[in-house]
């Protein structure tokens, strides 16, 4: 499933973007082929990242997956639940599960990111 109005990532991030903050967790097809997850590494609130840096860490039964930033900038929540509950992956991947958000201090990375007709064409190609 790809929603509409997201932008995403080669790397199976999306983030949703809401004037110059960005919400940010995995997709549907990365939760799928990542299997169970068992554990979620969060990121620290205030660290600075770049686009492409890294956020945290998704682990399931399966393997390990780094998550990457969709966009430069610095964070300011993160989904704590997720400690407790990393299965809202699984469960809610767009709403429930997301990572953290980010306020975004370089607008001109978000012209890096994909729409969602370019994501499923994206994964088509795979």
């Amino acid at each position: 499933m790809v929603i509409e109005g997201l932008y995403y990532t080669e790397e199976h991030e999306w983030a949703k973007i809401e004037g110059d903050v960005a919400t940010i967790g995995i997709t549907d097809h990365a939760q799928e082929l990542l299997g169970e997850i068992t554990f979620v590494e969060l990121p620290m609130v205030n660290k600075e990242v770049v686009q492409k840096g890294e956020l945290g860490v998704v682990e399931s039964s399966k393997a390990a997956s780094d998550v990457y930033s969709p966009v430069a900038g610095k964070i300011t929540k993160v989904n704590s639940e997720l400690e407790s509950a990393p299965e809202k992956i699984n469960e809610d991947c767009y709403n429930a599960g997301w990572i953290c958000t980010i306020k975004i201090t370089d607008k001109s990375t978000i012209d890096n990111l994909m729409s969602s007709k370019q994501y499923e064409a994206y994964l088509k190609s795979m």
